[in-house]
Order: C-alpha cells, then sequence, then structure tokens
C-alpha cells in the first residue's frame, strides 16, 4: 500500500470517529420536567370566591386570570413606587444576584470550547552540549544551538456524551441562577412593599395610641381631683394610673417597630439609615386591590422561581449522573503536531528542518478500585436528594397559596368585626357626649367613651394592616408576574 493511500485511509477513520463523536449517543439520562400535582385547588373543601364585605371592600378571586407584573402599582401608593424603584436600582443583594447570574452565563460560554479543537503554539531555543560517550562513542562532545516552532491541536471526541453531559449541566446552572436572581427580584418587591405597610400601620397605631394617652391622663387628673373632694375612691385613681402606665409602655416598642421599619427600607433601597429619609406614607391613602388573580395550581409550578430554581436544580443531578456514567467508558483524543526544528534560526523555516505527526489516543478504565462506579451511585443518590427537595418546595408552594387564601378570608371577617366594634364605640362617644352636654352625663364617662374608641381604633388599624400585608402576601405566593413583564423588568433580569 503506498504512502498516499496510507494516509487517506488514516484521515478516513479520524472522520469517522469525529461523526461518531459528534452523533453518537450520550449515556445518562436525558432530563424530563416534573409534572405538576394532579389536583385542582389549593385549598381542602370549596375554595373561596370572594371574601366577606369589610370596611365597604370586597376582595374577589378570580381563578385562571394573570398575576400583574407590576402588582404593587394596584396599592396606589407613589411613594411606594418610588422606594421600589431606588430598591431595584441600588439594592446590593439583586446585584450579586446579577453577578452570579453573569458568572455562571461566562461559565457555559468557556464550556462550549470543549467541542472545538484545542491550538496551541510554541517556540524554544536552547543551547545544548551532547555527549557521544552517552552511546559508546569515542567522538568529541559537540555544542550546538537548537530552535523549536511548533504547533500542536488536540480534540477530544465525545464519543459517549460525558462534554455534553457537562455543558448541560452549565446550561441548568445559568436556569438555576437566573431563577435565583429571580427570586430575589421577587423577595425585594414584596419585602419593600410590606415595609412601607407596615411603616404605615405603625405610625397610625402610634398616633391613635398617643390620643389614648392623652385622654387617660385627663381622665387621671379628674379622678385625683374627685378623690381629694371625697367623691370617689383612691382606688380609682390606682386603676386608671395602672391602665395609663400599661398604655405607654405599648408606646416605645411602636417607636421601634416603626425605626426598624425605617432602617429596614433603607437597606432594602441600598443606603445607610442616616443617609435616607423615609417616605411618609399614610395608611388611609393605600388602596386595596379588590380582584385578585389565582392561578391554576398546574400554571404555580411553571410561574414561581423557587420552584424553577429546585427544578433547575434537578437538572443539573441529572447531568452529573451521564458525567458519572460516561466515566465509566473509553476516552478517544485526536492530536496533531507540525513544527520547524534546526540549530539554526536561518534554517528554521526550511523544508527540511519542518516535521510532523497526527495519532488517535484512546484509553478506557479497568480498574480503579470501584471510584468510578461508586461515584456514578453517589450522582443517582445526589438526583434522589433534588427530586425530594423539588417536590418539597412544591408542597410549601401550594401551602403558602392555601395559607393566604385562607388568610384573606379571615382578614375580611376580622376587620368586619373590628368595624363594627369601631362603629359602635363611636356611637356610644357621641351619645355620651350628647349626654354630657345635656347635664346627664359626667366629664369621666365621656373620657371612658374616648378610650374605648380609641382602643377599637388601634385594633382596626392593625387589622386593616394586615389585610394589605397578605394581599401583598398573594402576589408572592404566586410568583410575582415576572413571566409577564413585556419590559417591566429592571435591566440585568
Amino acid at each position: 500500500m503506498t504512502r498516499f493511500r496510507k494516509e487517506r485511509w488514516i484521515w478516513v477513520g479520524v472522520y469517522l470517529i469525529f461523526l461518531f463523536s459528534v452523533f453518537g449517543c450520550a449515556v445518562g439520562p436525558n432530563f424530563v420536567r416534573p409534572k405538576p400535582p394532579s389536583v385542582e385547588r389549593y385549598t381542602r373543601g370549596t375554595e373561596p370566591t370572594a371574601t366577606v364585605s369589610a370596611n365597604g371592600q370586597v376582595q374577589r378571586f378570580e381563578k385562571g386570570a394573570g398575576v400583574a407584573a407590576d402588582w404593587w402599582h394596584l396599592f396606589n401608593s407613589p411613594q411606594i413606587n418610588a422606594v421600589l424603584e431606588e430598591a431595584l436600582a441600588s439594592n446590593q443583594t439583586l446585584r450579586a444576584a446579577q453577578a452570579s447570574l453573569s458568572q455562571s452565563q461566562e461559565n457555559l460560554r468557556a464550556g462550549y470550547g470543549v467541542f472545538l479543537p484545542q491550538f496551541d503554539a510554541g517556540f524554544s531555543a536552547s543551547r545544548q552540549k551532547f555527549s557521544p560517550a552517552r552511546f559508546g562513542s569515542t567522538s568529541p562532545s559537540t555544542i550546538f544551538n537548537f530552535f523549536t516552532l511548533a504547533t500542536t491541536v488536540n480534540y477530544t471526541l465525545d464519543i459517549f456524551g460525558r462534554e455534553r453531559r457537562t455543558v448541560e449541566g452549565l446550561r441548568a446552572q445559568v436556569d438555576f441562577q437566573r431563577y435565583t436572581e429571580l427570586a430575589t427580584y421577587l423577595t425585594l418587591t414584596s419585602n419593600v412593599v410590606n415595609t412601607a405597610i407596615a411603616q404605615a400601620g405603625y405610625s397610625a397605631q402610634i398616633k391613635a395610641t398617643e390620643d389614648m394617652i392623652s385622654l387617660l391622663k385627663e381622665q387621671v387628673s379628674i379622678t385625683e381631683a374627685q378623690a381629694e373632694a371625697g367623691i370617689a375612691p383612691y382606688v380609682n385613681v390606682l386603676s386608671l394610673r395602672t391602665q395609663l402606665a400599661s398604655t405607654e409602655a405599648t408606646l416605645p416598642p411602636l417607636h421601634q417597630r416603626l425605626s426598624q421599619a425605617e432602617h429596614l427600607l433603607a437597606t432594602l433601597a441600598g443606603r445607610t439609615p442616616a443617609e435616607w429619609t423615609p417616605p411618609e406614607v399614610d395608611l388611609a391613602d393605600l388602596k386595596l386591590p379588590g380582584d385578585l388573580p389565582i392561578s391554576l395550581p398546574s400554571d404555580l409550578v411553571r410561574q414561581r422561581p423557587d420552584i424553577l430554581a429546585a427544578e433547575a436544580q434537578l437538572h443539573i443531578a441529572s447531568a452529573n449522573i451521564g458525567v458519572a456514567t460516561a466515566a465509566l467508558y473509553p476516552t478517544v483524543t485526536l492530536d496533531g503536531t507540525y513544527g520547524q526544528n534546526s540549530t539554526s534560526l536561518k534554517d528554521l523555516f526550511m523544508n527540511k528542518s519542518n516535521y510532523w505527526s497526527i495519532a488517535a489516543n484512546a484509553s478506557t478504565p479497568l480498574f480503579h478500585g470501584g471510584t468510578l462506579w461508586f461515584q456514578r451511585k453517589a450522582a443517582i443518590e445526589g438526583y434522589q436528594q433534588f427530586l425530594a427537595n423539588y417536590r418539597q418546595t412544591v408542597l410549601s408552594a401550594f401551602a403558602q397559596v392555601a395559607d393566604t387564601l385562607r388568610a384573606l378570608e379571615h382578614d375580611a371577617e376580622t376587620l368586619l368585626a373590628e368595624s363594627q366594634a369601631l362603629s359602635t364605640s363611636g356611637q356610644a362617644l357621641k351619645l355620651i357626649q350628647t349626654n354630657y352636654v345635656a347635664g346627664t352625663a359626667t366629664y369621666l364617662q365621656v373620657l371612658v367613651a374616648n378610650l374605648q374608641y380609641r382602643q377599637a381604633q388601634v385594633a382596626y388599624l392593625q387589622a386593616v394592616t394586615q389585610r394589605l400585608q397578605d394581599t401583598v402576601a398573594l402576589f408572592v405566593a404566586l410568583g410575582g408576574g415576572w413571566w409577564d413583564a413585556q419590559g417591566k423588568l429592571p435591566a440585568g433580569l
């Protein structure tokens, strides 16, 4: 066989091996997305379609309706919108998540390089002394220069899909970081809205409590005068002082919670508390969303970032099984070298100085003490671990939606009762005030009625705040609507 034919058959063999590596099988399981739970509702029994009317407001649940990406606009608060805009631009946790996503994307781009041949070039220059005595010759030693200029190429044939599974895992890692970033975004928006609502609620409760304390002080003063005049027992004074002290004791914790809310808003906005002025959000100005979307259970697992992140981790674990399985099979690489070497720079590029080689190398594991086998078993168990984590994430998500639906039901019922208590105490106060003007009631009775009204007002404000916050929780539990953003998400998401 002539030299030309030998080289031709070598290249044909290399070409066939290359085709087999490209179109060959990738061992290990192909990832399949888990099916959503086969349920049609979130709660046991009949799911609510609307809450009771509380404070003149009914919240209706629209099953299958879409979740707005900018759901916080439904609360109609320019102050909250302004804080959110600042937080999305400056929050450090969100920036870290964005950097993690960019890092995983660059790692994926780097991983694709394994499918291309790897070229390297090198040059070396050395001065050597050759001693023929090493080979039993009595010739004199010689000193010479030696120059080498060479290019090498290396290509790993991915016959059993080890590299393809590795890159598949890198793609899944990008998905994981993307959904982690979306989860960070959703957590940030909900924290800002919730904290702003809490801040407004604490401010309203502080004002109502301060009014209550003023009334109690006035009531104590009147009772003390009555005790000194001998028309009231002194025990009444002690009782009122106890009530005043107990009410005053509730004020510092409210101020502390208000400060914490303001400090948290500053942190979420990427500022220190000392350099940031909190917005003044009035609880009465916040609008309660009336029509609330309820995603179908089959859609929830494709919407929530935490579920999608858990699914991406499951995909990574599946790809790892393929990588561990391919390690049990042979590895084939192609190597080629072309270069020039000479003892003189002027002759380095002469035809007589060139050399080349081409080779195909194959290696297969024979005995590794069970390492490769048990690494594959470990990868399979890792997949089972992430599968269980995924299922638990789904269960927790469904429970969160169910909790929020029931909470909104009960919030409306609580607010209805508190509204009735506030209305009743307000009517009693007006009646006693009228009797006081007519001379049939004492001023002390007016103060007592006013105190009861203020207490009912504080409870009412707490119920209003809780209803607003549970509404925020529902939007978060449904995934926040990021999938239908249409350009409303900030840059990088």
